[in-house]
């Protein structure tokens, strides 16, 4: 069962390096207590334009968001099947490639001030962000990065995210959190552990 999450666990971690990754961790603490980020409708929504997927928040619909949870979780049991080396379910496979087959969101060149900037277009944006999810998804999924897919080794965080560091030797979904907890950890365990 899902703990309702408190405002500081409400905000969308935006560091798993991949569009599919950030969407994965709005369920957080997997093998914890799981904290659900997307609620309702509207914390869909959020999450879109908070992704940058949208410039507006778009209204999204129960459906929608029937629609959010199963892509997530189909992801995220590809992923987790991948990083294991074991086989994956046909019906993840088959759900995730339904999704994409949907038309995604059109990126559109847009001008502010003197500047160029990418803007997304979609008649539906919702299952457009979705598809372009499932997309990003397909593709991290059947490429040569997946290698570098890893989950956070604090126990208590199950975030996934892409090892984009030089040496590949990265631990922490990231050091501002779960690093940061881990060394602290480490110091007041040395600590205790000097004689005195």
């Amino acid at each position: 069962m899902t703990r309702p999450p408190a405002a500081s666990l409400m905000a969308f971690p935006f560091i798993g390096g991949r569009p599919c990754l950030d969407f994965v961790a709005t369920l957080g603490k997997r093998h914890a207590v799981p904290v659900e980020r997307l609620p309702n409708p509207d914390a869909l929504g959020r999450w879109i334009h908070e992704a940058g997927l949208s410039s507006d928040v778009p209204q999204a619909t129960t459906a929608h968001l029937t629609d959010a949870l199963g892509l997530r979780e189909a992801i995220y049991q590809l992923l987790r099947a991948a990083i294991a080396g074991r086989p994956v379910d046909p019906a993840d496979v088959a759900l995730t490639n339904a999704v994409a087959a949907n038309p995604d969101l059109a990126p559109q060149l847009s001008v502010s001030g003197d500047l160029p900037s990418i803007s997304r277009q979609s008649a539906d944006v919702t299952p457009a962000a979705l598809a372009t999810v499932a997309r990003d998804a397909v593709l991290l999924l059947g490429g040569p990065l997946l290698e570098r897919v890893k989950e956070c080794e604090n126990p208590d965080c199950s975030l996934l995210f892409l090892d984009d560091s030089q040496a590949r030797r990265r631990r922490w979904c990231s050091m501002d959190r779960c690093g940061n907890l881990a060394k602290i950890a480490g110091y007041r365990s040395r600590t205790r552990a000097r004689p005195e």
